[in-house]
């Protein structure tokens, strides 16, 4: 059967990658479940991991252990299949605080958290393109085995059409309406629909663009996709899919029954605090219970509504939820990138959540059920999955028991020699990595340093700041999608140093990082392991005169296992490089725009960062109107109803200015960067386009 995969690339498998690539598609088709790909950095592990998906020709699951990572993984797949659906699933909080309570001073805190839109709109395109398309590939960190709600449930609201079709306009926006899409004839925001005359405007909460519905009479008379912005049609449509706006949808008619089992076991929750004589507890679990419901009688919703999943999915007690795994169809592949540290968080997600909610259960804060509101057990996730790729430069003891020995890859196609590696004593370590990264510099060359905790990362940077040097920090407490911002920002040389912890490891693929220096390394343990030094040390692996430097007062034995380890990856890849006759040379990566692939050419996304200046070179006027609308809601939600105002204005005379979307510019308003017309059009009447100024602040002189 043919793949319905193409792969798109400029380069053709090389090294020992074609080597790779058939052992571990030979390894499949012989009936193989798991197979383990040991890649060193800067070997194509990803553009292995491609030609392995197109060859077999199943719908993929790649699962990596951070959302920086993820993120570069979605762009390169993104690249490689250009015409087919490579979508992102990560966990769309900023920001999360979980439900807890501790018994010993009687703390309860609340569940507190702040949601990213654009990557629910991602997460929501991945589940659309599952139960629409075989060609998926899904790039997902592991918030993938977390409860998602129900497929059955998913697939069987979709409201599907074609012309043609027998439908009433207000029979279909009913349906909308139970698929969670919200009427609004003003904004254009996802998970609307706008009604006018025969036509019905639908904005997709997985899409920058819209559906555009025409009814003759009770029939669909066509079906269009449009530009929200401009109303310029894009397409005719044979038909039209509209997936729900939100993952945990549930006809109207199981809600009922719901909620009666919900209070019968409120009740007899209830029974078995006052039996033991916990008053407070029994009271504590009926008021919030009562409450709940009534919240969801009412308005159809209730704050902890995942608690109350099992019930409302009517799934059996202890039963597993049901993931973003349950939309992928039979014998998908899962590929389970950085295997030695994806595996041990997909085990140990499920004990952590569990100690957390048996807490609030015994003290009456929720129901038994809520246990089950829960990522999948490892056990589970392994049942669920089939066909399974490892991938890492340091797999670890669980894959190689699953899978045995490892497919390996440790030549590099361009020729570049593993870095060399130097220990220097640790004191005078920050004077001396001083002088380093000044060199660096100097050479317009880019540095990597790690340390051992979050505080060190920050004030080192704020220290080498204060002398002159353009530097920045990087951990877990920074957002996702700015991670990837400081990222791009380095490889564009708009800062020379980047200092971090745990995030400069696995997969980040920085080929302008000339030097890794790795403080106190010397210090046996989790952050300074054999396997963290070598995959530390790989940032380095891209560049033609990669260094590393540990600095130490002794050698441990996991310094002494990486450095021997890079010493014969070293002369391995120089043997090569002889027999074939190679020069080394470097690698050339474009830098991409954040998750830019990501966005449709029909409008930015939160992530852009755009210059609103008449005389920027990416000045847009579609882009700009799109990126006030969004500071302009930030403003009302925050307050700040004097800005909103001032941006409200703005908009409306930008949006009525002498015909700004004329020429080509019209055409395509957002694929042209420069255009002189839209630029002349605006700039004479609007010489004031700008961010507009928040109350109360000043500029500075």
């Amino acid at each position: 059967m043919d793949s319905p995969f193409q792969l798109v690339s400029p380069f053709a498998p090389t090294g020992d990658q074609p080597e790779a690539i058939d052992a571990v598609c030979s390894a499949f088709a012989a009936g193989k479940r798991y197979c383990t790909l040991e890649g060193v950095t800067g070997s194509g592990k990803t553009f292995t991991m491609a030609n392995v998906i197109a060859r077999l020709g199943r719908p993929a699951l790649v699962i990596s252990h951070n959302k920086t990572l993820a993120a570069q993984l979605y762009s390169e797949l993104k690249e490689f299949f250009p015409h087919n659906a490579v979508e992102y699933f990560v966990s769309y909080y900023d920001y999360y605080q979980p439900e807890a309570y501790i018994p010993q001073t009687d703390t309860y805190i609340e569940k507190d958290a702040s949601t990213n839109d654009e990557i629910d709109r991602l997460r929501l395109a991945a589940t659309d393109a599952l139960i629409n398309r075989p060609d998926v590939v899904i790039v997902a960190s592991v918030s993938c085995i977390y409860g998602l709600g129900s497929p059955e449930d998913y697939r069987r609201m979709v409201v599907a059409l074609r012309p043609g079709d027998a439908a009433e306009r207000d029979a279909v926006m009913e349906r909308l309406v139970a698929i969670q899409y919200a009427r609004n004839d003003v904004s254009t925001e996802p998970g609307t629909f706008r009604a006018r005359g025969d036509t019905l405007d639908v904005f997709p909460s997985y899409s920058t663009e819209g559906i555009r519905i025409v009814f003759f009479g009770d029939e669909v008379e066509s079906i269009h996709r449009f530009d929200p912005l401009t109303g310029r049609i894009l397409a005719d449509l044979p038909h039209a899919m509209i997936s729900p706006a939100k993952h945990f949808v549930m006809p109207a008619e199981k809600i009922a029954p719901a909620i009666d089992r919900i209070l019968a076991e409120m009740e007899d929750r209830v029974r078995e605090f006052e039996s033991a004589g916990r008053l407070l507890e029994a009271q504590r679990i009926r008021m919030r219970t009562t409450y709940d419901m009534e919240m969801l009688r009412e308005v159809g919703f209730c704050s902890g509504i995942e608690n109350y999943s099992r019930p409302l999915s009517g799934r059996p007690p202890g039963s597993r939820p049901q993931t973003l795994l349950d939309f992928f169809p039979p014998g998908f592949l899962t590929v389970i990138d950085e295997s030695h540290a994806t595996l041990p968080q997909l085990r140990a997600m499920y004990n952590g959540d569990q100690m957390r909610k048996r807490t609030l259960v015994e003290h009456g804060f929720r129901l038994p059920s809520a246990l089950d509101n829960r990522p999948m057990a490892y056990d589970e996730f392994v049942a669920r999955t089939g066909t399974t790729l490892f991938v890492s430069a340091t797999p670890g003891p669980i894959e190689l028991g699953l899978s045995g020995p490892p497919v390996k890859q440790i030549l590099r196609p361009t020729g570049i020699l593993d870095p060399a590696v130097e220990v220097r004593p640790l004191k005078g370590q920050v004077d001396d990595l001083i002088e380093e990264v000044r060199r660096c510099a100097d050479r317009h060359e880019r540095v990597l340093v790690t340390t051992l905790t979050k505080k060190t990362a920050e004030d080192l940077s704020g220290y080498l700041q204060d002398i002159g040097i353009r530097a920045k920090y990087l951990h877990s407490d920074i957002a996702a999608l700015e991670r990837v911002e400081i990222l791009r920002a380095l490889r564009k040389a708009e800062f020379d140093c980047l200092i971090g912890i745990n995030l400069l490891r696995e997969g980040l693929d920085l080929p302008e990082v000339a030097l890794v220096a790795i403080l106190d390394a010397d210090k046996e343990g989790f952050l300074r392991s054999d396997t963290a030094l070598i995959q530390t040390a790989g940032r380095a692996a891209r560049h033609l005169d990669g260094r590393v430097i540990l600095y130490a007062d002794t050698i441990t034995d996991s310094m002494r296992r990486m450095i021997d380890l890079t010493a014969d990856r070293r002369r391995r890849q120089d043997e090569w490089n002889k027999a074939h006759h190679i020069t080394p040379h470097a690698i050339t990566k474009a830098i991409r725009e954040d998750l830019q692939p990501a966005a449709s050419s029909s409008g930015p996304t939160p992530t852009e960062t755009l210059i609103l200046r008449e005389d920027s070179p990416s000045y847009d006027v579609a882009r700009a109107i799109a990126e006030m609308e969004r500071e302009m809601a930030e403003a009302s939600a925050a307050l700040e109803f004097e800005r909103a105002a001032i941006l409200r204005d703005q908009i409306y005379e930008l949006k009525h200015a002498e015909n700004p979307f004329r020429g080509t510019h019209q055409d395509n308003p957002r694929a042209s960067k420069k255009h002189p017309q839209a630029h002349s059009a605006t700039s004479k009447k609007l010489p004031w386009l700008r961010r507009a100024p928040t109350p109360g602040k000043k500029k500075k002189k």
